[in-house]
């Protein structure tokens, strides 16, 4: 209940008891409406006064011209004027602070002064205080020292704060638009002012540009030569080592060593392919001869003696075969013809054999030439690794030397361009006029009828203002003239417009019956009240002392009175009537079936949940709940973490106990509270006097007996024994 308490508890109270915070407080619009028409006079002759001397000044005073130049803040550099770099955004470029910046240059005092010349604000009567003479004040101020003489200052200076004075540079909206406004009396020179103030400043931001490439220009010029230098000198370091260490570049950038390992290796698998190739070739020749299929070899067919040999052997077996149709085989002409073809068929056998050899040889011709190519291949590997190291200081050079000119190209680029840029008109503005001034016809001031409304309305509100506080703080004087030190939250009540003599009177009476009660004693902080409900509420109200601050006071109530007395109830009722008033109800176990502080503590209701009101009554009330008053009294600690909830939403707040509670039950209530209150009934119970003996030993807090009326027997023995008027 705890956390909950802390986190909700005001926002739960301040519903239900705002709800009837107004009745109390209600004014009496009859009668204040009554007191407005009496004083009318008060309100009306301010307001023709007001309204009269506005007119005579607004129409006495110079009017004033404003004119008005509007300039837009874009980047205006292209591709013709910065060659070679991308056009930025001019929406990334001038940002907010950006817009910003430019309006202080244009209020800047460089810009100011040339301003100031050009509109010829030196010597107008209207800016320059030195023109003409002095004044008979102006010169007594020069003399006591209360201000110095025109004379010694500048003419620009002293036209300056004039000049600020009438000058307002602003950002149009949410946008990349300033306004330059400029006011004087002279209508012609307002648009001048702002149409000049404005071409200043994009003459200032081309001149800035240009500054700004005339400086970079100078800087490269300067720079660019000893890189040029510095380049020559690595490009010469390069070349010489080169030289040094032979390392002699050919075609395609290679060095002389790499290529001619190239060509080794090129020319070394070009011989073995050779040798491959004629030893294939020589074997196949020699297996087709062991075969008998010579001719089927292209290197042996395409041989022109071979061709040869071959025609005259088909001619000679066409013979042979001629001659045997007549002649055997054993004679002489066919034994010729077969010796010729025996002789034909080994030419033509040695022939291929010729070929054969002939691969061969070549063969070994590209052996050798392997051999020789790979001990060339193998020297020259040699020599290149050697010359790694050399290589590898070589290209530390030339990579110095190759920065250097990428640097010194660079450095040429961006010089060409600022010499570019550095001519007339070549740096244009990022910014340009969108809105020039023109000659006013209406005066910026005065505005004659906003200014003549304005000041006739406050005049009338302020004559009615004052009227209407007299007459409420005169109506409180009225209705209060003697009201008493009350604490916070008590708002008045019957006992407070009684007259002193009557105070008197009941202070006497509560004497009286207190002797009745204590055979002639006192009852120390203790007061006695004969049924006044009223007075007993003003007087409990001015005895108990100041609570804390944003808290309201606490009164513990005993309910010691008998059948038909008045109740805790009828006095918390009576106190709502003037303010903000809840009543804790921890008396008796009634209505256990409705949620109460109980199910608050328990963190099963919220304050809007056990708050409640009867019909037509403004009282508050919460009570015991399902659980009972001892479930309550049971965690005081709870309890009075809700009890300074309540205080610090209501104005009072009534905590009703029994009167038969023990001192452990009233303890921790007692301390909290800031008076106590004992219902005593009729007079004679002594159990209430006990009540409140008890009550005023546990807090210390006034503690109020509250009797009801005598009988009228009993008034009649009070008379016997004190003649005194009750």
């Amino acid at each position: 209940m705890t956390a909950h308490t802390e986190s909700h508890v005001r926002d739960d109270l301040r519903e239900p008891a705002a709800r009837d915070d107004g009745r109390g407080d209600m004014l009496d619009l009859t009668a204040l409406w009554a007191a407005i028409k009496r004083r009318r006079a008060w309100i009306i002759g301010p307001t023709l006064a007001a309204l009269g001397l506005s007119f005579v000044a607004v129409n006495l005073v110079t009017p004033r011209y404003t004119g008005e130049a509007r300039i837009l803040l874009e980047n205006r550099g292209t591709f013709f004027t910065l060659p070679g770099q991308p056009s930025t955004d001019s929406v990334g470029q001038f940002d907010a602070e950006a817009v910003q910046s430019q309006v202080q240059i244009i209020m800047s005092r460089d810009l100011a002064r040339e301003a100031i010349k050009r509109i010829g604000l030196v010597g107008n009567p209207e800016f320059d205080s030195g023109a003409g003479a002095l004044n008979a004040l102006r010169k007594i101020g020069v003399l006591i020292g209360l201000g110095g003489h025109p004379a010694d200052r500048s003419p620009e200076d002293r036209v300056l704060e004039k000049y600020y004075d009438r000058l307002l540079v602003y950002p149009v909206g949410r946008s990349r638009i300033v306004a330059v406004e400029f006011t004087s009396q002279d209508p012609a020179l307002a648009a001048k002012g702002a149409n000049i103030i404005a071409n200043a400043y994009l003459e200032l931001q081309e001149a800035a540009k240009q500054d700004s490439a005339r400086s970079a220009s100078s800087w490269l010029s300067t720079t660019i030569e000893p890189l040029r230098q510095r380049l020559s000198e690595a490009e010469a370091k390069v070349e010489a080592f080169r030289s040094r260490n032979g390392l002699l570049v050919g075609a395609n950038n290679t060095t002389i060593n790499a290529q001619q390992l190239g060509d080794l290796s090129t020319q070394l698998s070009a011989a073995r392919s050779q040798q491959a190739e004629a030893q294939a070739k020589a074997g196949l020749i020699r297996d087709a001869i062991k075969q008998g299929r010579t001719f089927e070899i292209p290197d042996v067919a395409n041989n022109e003696l071979v061709r040869r040999l071959i025609e005259q052997r088909v001619n000679l077996r066409a013979q042979i075969a001629l001659e045997s149709r007549n002649l055997l085989s054993e004679h002489p002409r066919i034994k010729e013809l077969n010796a010729q073809l025996a002789d034909l068929e080994g030419q033509l056998r040695a022939a291929a054999e010729r070929t054969v050899r002939t691969l061969e040889n070549e063969a070994k011709i590209a052996g050798q030439r392997v051999e020789s190519f790979t001990a060339a291949l193998d020297g020259q590997k040699k020599s290149v690794s050697t010359g790694n190291d050399s290589e590898v200081q070589l290209r530390a050079l030339e990579r110095e030397a190759r920065t250097l000119r990428e640097q010194l190209e660079q450095y040429m680029l961006r010089y060409r361009e600022a010499v570019a840029r550095d001519t007339q008109n070549a740096t244009p503005a990022d910014a340009r006029v969108i809105s020039r001034a023109i000659e006013p016809t209406e005066p910026s001031f005065p505005k004659k009828l906003p200014t003549v409304l304005v000041v006739t309305l406050a005049t009338f509100l302020t004559a009615l203002a004052t009227v209407v506080s007299r007459e409420l703080l005169n109506g409180q004087r009225d209705q209060a003239p003697s009201q008493p030190r009350r604490t916070p939250g008590w708002v008045g009540g019957a006992g407070t417009g009684a007259h002193r003599s009557e105070e008197s009177q009941a202070e006497a009476r509560r004497e009286r019956v207190a002797g009745l009660l204590t055979h002639g004693g006192r009852l120390g902080q203790i007061t006695l009240d004969l049924a006044r409900p009223e007075q007993t509420l003003a007087d409990l109200a001015e005895r108990i002392d100041e609570p804390p601050r944003g808290m309201a006071p606490m009164v513990l109530v005993l309910d010691g009175s008998g059948e038909g007395a008045t109740t805790p109830h009828d006095l918390a009722d009576l106190l709502s009537q003037r303010c903000r008033c809840i009543i804790v109800d921890l008396a008796a176990d009634e209505g256990r079936g409705e949620p109460g502080f109980s199910e608050l503590l328990a963190g099963e209701a919220l304050f809007s949940d056990i708050i409640t009101r009867k019909p037509g009554s403004r009282l508050h009330r919460i009570g015991p709940g399902r659980a009972g008053r001892d479930a309550v009294l049971a965690a005081p600690d709870l309890v009075e973490v809700a009890l300074d909830a309540l205080c610090e939403t209501y104005d009072w707040v009534f905590v009703a106990a029994a009167s038969s509670d023990e001192a452990q039950v009233l303890g921790p209530l007692a301390k909290r509270a800031q008076g106590g209150l004992v219902m005593a009934g009729q007079l004679g119970n002594g159990h209430a006097v006990e009540a409140a003996y008890r009550l005023s030993d546990l807090t210390r807090a006034p503690v109020t007996l509250m009797l009801d009326a005598p009988e009228p027997a009993r008034m009649g023995e009070l008379r016997e024994r004190d003649p005194a008027p009750l």
